[in-house]
């Protein structure tokens, strides 16, 4: 059996990612071809992109073949099938987004649909059977408008923009379209004043406060009439005028919606609500209808209120970015449109204004406010690069310190920055599309509510069907039955239901963006609340990465200044990531420069050699020395033995024949590794383990000295991997914590997979579900502690929601509840789940000294 690779944008050039349901047809067709045994997916490194491993049989077909095969099956499905993720308006709310899942999910070509009330729609559909046009037309049929950026921004295949909205289209190349995709991306841009993009279309002759200015009259003209009823000698049809005024502001939108509704085949909540409060006017109690449509005329209103909340919240971060840059010509300052800024142009900032690209500083020293993007409270200090000209691919590596990114805000010195990202693939534009895709993404949760409304809608119909003819049983008039039928038609509708989970995931996702966590979707915010163990990945994560000098130990009668001195000269020509550390810290803490050493050679897997002062330096690790016949001091030995058993690199020094003594690098934990750990056994976290390439002693080290339950050292990719599964057999669900690259596989087969200081970092956004943005360990609990707090939220609106429904409907049907409080619970219970979840939106981190 043999292996090949094949990188995964050769053969699908323009899928998002190897999650995409792409990837999953084309391992599918390839599986079908005789000689090729298995197909996986090999996720993508730093050094390269996700791959398609097969494992195939040279005897049956050739590696020539196999890459044949991949090509023309993807050249078909890229052909084939297309992705887009639009922003309409005229969602009017969740239970209408579900109507729009259901008729577009009828559209032939249409493969599916997931519609949020926020006003995103994605989709992925066959371009044999429909074109983008003819989406388009199907979006309008639903008296959906497409919502238009006020700025075009040239497309990318990164982000697969589509021109024919504001919208994103993971289609590969549309020839059935008759007008070009090359696309305008929805970030980075502000919508004019006064356009509407509020996602539902209840304006109306008092503008966007329309329906609430209606419900109101509503309820004034209901409390009119029945005062008015009171009145001794006043003629009824007074009362009754009130009444009918009270039916009209009420239900004008529920019947609109109604109509909407049943033009296309749905009997929604609104029809329900309109028939009921017909009924109770056909039975002569008109201030119970009233009552009715006020109240659910109002909670519509304060619903779209309260969800807009949500939105805004999202929709911000699209302010977060200026629309014009000042760019540097010669000596010479034009302010630009950001679009038109390309990676290597240099821009010059402001005091106090915002940063209009990702970038490095080549000139000028500033704290820059990168709250909007890795919700780091303190501003961080940025310096300029020691080489302005470097590789721009490199920009990514570079540390924090000489980094800024687009939306960020400026201190109060002028920076001088070279752009490295186009505007569209800034981070903060990514950062947007994933937050607006995330909100398409149904969680577990709200996936098990759609599955119980199709049945339970149904069997509400029958029952009421079944109580109008009640009188035929039970010795009372039909009158009764009917109204008796009409309060629990009432009782039972499931508003509050439907609108419990999605408006928690909403409020959760958007106050976890503006906290510089990204979560993509409702499963990972109710997944990660669920956490009983987390593995973190070593280097990067829990330690700083970066090897440090943490020990110097000199033999008797050298000085410390002598022995620095000595081991700076020569490890300052080596290029090796020990010897730079070395040499940093070294004359950091010797506070002069040093000449350096002559004949300098690298002796490999040992150490170095050089000549310095008239003598021979040696400096490598205890092998190089028996190698070279010298034998160390026991002293020295034991010594040795011992600090390396505390998980440092130990390095000797011989100068001649004579030992100078040694010293110990480490990568240190980072500083708030300890108190984030501890605040994550606070929130409940039993086991948090790591799993690391680095040897035992060094894991284990660490783990003592952050707090850590346990740790796995000398682990290959595939190890790490395989512990995740083990962990998972016996925990109750399991992260993985990583930087997103190498990391991948072991993410995969997590729950959740959070990936560490994804700001800027195009691998972490896209490999990870959950993402934390500032390189910074404290974001962790935070981001766990607002998925517990959604969790909660989420389970208490399905308490109040399922049980206000248990307790009404046996009230109503034994007659102990009539309309009215039918009508109050109903309407009650709705808007207390709505502004429960608009709670998330206040979270505050749990452990504020530490965030």
């Amino acid at each position: 059996m043999s292996k090949t690779r094949i990188n995964l944008d050769l053969v699908l050039p323009d899928v998002p990612d190897e999650q995409d349901a792409c990837v999953g047809r084309i391992i599918s067709a390839m599986a079908q071809h005789r000689g090729i045994e298995k197909i996986h997916i090999v996720p993508q490194t730093t050094d390269t992109g996700a791959q398609l491993c097969f494992h195939y049989d040279p005897a049956i077909i050739s590696i020539e073949q196999v890459q044949k095969l991949s090509q023309e099956s993807g050249a078909e499905i890229t052909g084939r099938f297309g992705h887009r993720l639009v922003e309409v308006k005229g969602i009017r709310h969740v239970r209408h987004a579900g109507l729009i899942e259901a008729s577009l999910g009828k559209v032939p070509g249409i493969l599916s649909a997931s519609a949020s009330a926020s006003g995103w729609i994605s989709m992925e559909y066959d371009h044999r059977l429909i074109t983008n046009k003819k989406i388009d037309a199907e979006l309008n049929k639903l008296e959906l408008t497409i919502l238009k950026p006020v700025q075009a921004i040239p497309s990318s295949k990164q982000l697969g923009v589509s021109g024919s909205g504001k919208e994103v289209d993971h289609h590969h190349h549309d020839a059935h379209d008759g007008h070009d995709h090359s696309g305008h991306d929805h970030s980075g841009h502000n919508h004019s004043p006064g356009t509407d993009h509020d996602g539902h279309v209840h304006g109306g002759i008092f503008g966007e406060r329309t329906e609430l200015i209606f419900a109101a009259l509503s309820g004034l003209l209901l409390a009119i009439g029945f005062g008015l009823s009171f009145v001794q000698g006043l003629p009824p049809w007074i009362s009754l005028g009130c009444y009918f005024g009270a039916y009209f502001f009420g239900g004008f939108y529920t019947t609109k919606e109604a109509i909407t509704g049943i033009r296309k085949g749905e009997f929604e909540i609104d029809f329900l609500m309109l028939v009921a409060a017909i009924g109770a006017a056909l039975l002569g109690e008109w201030a119970e209808g009233g009552l009715l449509l006020f109240l659910f005329s109002l909670g519509h209103s304060l619903e779209h209120f309260a969800m807009d909340k949500a939105k805004k919240s999202i929709a911000a971060l699209t302010q977060l970015t200026p629309q014009t840059a000042l760019k540097k010509q010669g000596n010479d300052l034009v302010e630009v449109a950001i679009v038109e800024l390309q990676p290597g142009d240099l821009v010059v900032v402001k005091p106090n204004s915002k940063i209009a690209a990702d970038g490095f500083v080549v000139q000028g020293s500033s704290s820059v406010n990168q709250a909007p993007i890795t919700g780091e409270s303190i501003p961080v200090d940025k310096e300029p690069m020691a080489d302005p000209g470097m590789d721009l691919t490199l920009a990514e590596k570079l540390e924090d310190k000489h980094r800024v990114f687009a939306g960020s805000i400026n201190g109060g010195e002028v920076l001088e920055i070279r752009v490295s990202k186009i505007a569209e693939n800034s981070t903060i534009a990514r950062l947007v599309k994933m937050v607006n895709e995330a909100q398409t993404q149904k969680s577990p949760t709200q996936n098990f509510t759609n599955k119980i409304e199709k049945y339970y809608v149904p069997s509400v119909l029958i029952l009421v069907v079944l109580l109008l003819f009640a009188y035929l049983v039970v010795d009372e008039p039909f009158s009764a039955s009917f109204y008796r039928a009409m309060a629990v038609l009432v009782a039972a509708s499931p508003c509050a239901l439907a609108i419990s989970t999605p408006s928690a995931v909403l409020s959760g996702v958007a106050r976890a963006a503006r906290g510089g966590v990204l979560i993509k979707g409702g499963k990972p915010l109710e997944e990660l609340g669920s956490l009983s163990a987390i593995a973190f990945d070593k280097t990067g994560t829990l330690t700083e990465g970066k090897p440090k000098l943490t020990g110097i130990y000199p033999t008797a009668g050298i000085t410390e200044a002598e022995f620095l001195e000595t081991v700076i000269a020569v490890e300052q020509l080596s290029d090796h990531p020990l010897a730079a550390a070395i040499v940093k810290d070294g004359l950091a803490k010797l506070g002069k420069p040093v000449q350096p050493a002559t004949n300098v050679e690298a002796i490999t897997g040992r150490g170095v050699q050089a000549n310095y002062g008239g003598a021979v330096i040696r400096i490598g690790n205890k092998e190089l020395f028996s190698e070279h016949g010298a034998s160390l001091p026991k002293e020295l030995l034991d010594a040795t033995v011992e600090l390396e058993s505390n998980g440092n690199t130990t390095m000797l020094v011989q100068r001649d024949d004579q030992f100078l003594g040694s010293l110990t690098l480490m990568d240190v934990a980072r500083a708030d590794a300890k108190q984030s750990l501890a605040n994550l056994q606070k929130l409940g976290i039993k086991k948090m383990i790591m799993l690391t390439g680095d040897n035992q002693k060094v894991a284990e080290a660490i783990a003592h000295e952050i707090g850590l339950t346990e740790a796995m050292g000398n682990l290959l990719p595939e190890q790490k991997v395989a512990a995740i599964e083990k962990l998972r057999t016996t925990e109750k669900k399991v992260a993985m914590v990583g930087d997103g690259v190498n990391d991948a596989p072991a993410m995969a087969k997590s729950n959740v997979g959070i990936a560490m200081g994804a700001a800027g970092s195009d691998v972490a956004l896209e490999t990870a579900d959950i993402a934390l943005m500032a390189d910074k360990l404290s974001n962790l609990p935070f981001a766990i502690g607002l998925s517990k707090k959604a969790h909660a939220i989420i389970r208490q609106n399905l308490v109040i929601s399922l049980g206000m429904v248990a307790v009404l409907i046996p009230l109503t049907i034994a007659g102990y509840a009539s309309l009215g409080p039918a009508v109050v619970g109903h309407e009650g219970s709705t808007l207390l789940v709505v502004f429960n979840a608009l709670r998330l939106l206040a979270y505050r981190h749990p452990f504020p000294n530490q965030g």
